[in-house]
């Protein structure tokens, strides 16, 4: 909270390290007890391991239904699941179900590529489906070409460090499709926040980066 604070942050979405049910059994409560500590600052996304089945998608449907949760994280670096594996669009479509997107964290590990979380995204074209940190470093411009032509796909700005890149995919997807986000507490909040503003976006197009996307996504899940 204090690193929103000092950011000028109003609401936050968090999430565990480790992917339920897996290393911690109190995963999912652990944030949903964060969330009611501070109901007015922060939502949470249910990071849940693809490969324990029907357990998995419980999982996704009592953090979702019942401690209301606003969306799905899969970090395929952590669970060795492909993004379009059967496992990982099960739990992908039972997102969907809720109206909840799912945040992939997309960088330049295997089986975490924009090309390969575009398959999972063809397969469940149903979905809103984020590719967290664009990229990462190398695989940038393949997020944006991979978004400009999967339309469920969008893409998140955190831990990628060209600004530039951000005025790009805002120009050839549109600034509806981009999201600001600061991979707390790997990154500052902060100079996540300044990379934004560094790409010289005009008020409207920041207003919906930095927060009216997100608005609008949290909002349609039930």
């Amino acid at each position: 909270m204090r690193r929103l604070d000092e950011a000028g942050i109003d609401r936050g979405i968090v999430m565990t390290i480790v992917d339920a049910p897996e290393a911690n059994s109190r995963a999912l409560e652990l944030v949903a007890e964060a969330c009611a500590a501070y109901p007015a600052r922060l939502d949470a996304f249910a990071r849940i391991h693809p490969w324990y089945g029907d357990e998995s998608l419980a999982l996704l449907d009592r953090a979702i239904g019942e401690l209301g949760f606003k969306g799905l994280k899969l970090h395929p670096v952590t669970t060795i699941a492909h993004p379009a594996g059967a496992d990982t669009v099960r739990l992908i479509r039972r997102a969907a179900e809720h109206g909840a997107p799912t945040l992939f964290h997309c960088g330049d590990e295997p089986l975490t590529t924009p090309l390969a979380i575009a398959q999972a995204a063809e397969a469940c074209p149903e979905a809103t489906i984020i590719l967290g940190h664009m990229g990462g470093y190398v695989h940038v411009d393949e997020a944006i070409d991979v978004a400009e032509r999967v339309p469920n796909l969008l893409l998140e700005t955190s831990a990628m460090p060209f600004p530039d890149r951000i005025r790009a995919a805002v120009a050839r997807l549109g600034a509806e499709r981009v999201l600001y986000a600061s991979d707390g507490p790997a990154c500052s909040p902060r100079i996540e926040l300044e990379k934004v503003r560094l790409a010289g976006l005009d008020p409207e197009q920041e207003r919906l980066v930095l927060g009216g996307n997100a608005e609008r996504l949290l909002a349609a899940v039930s």
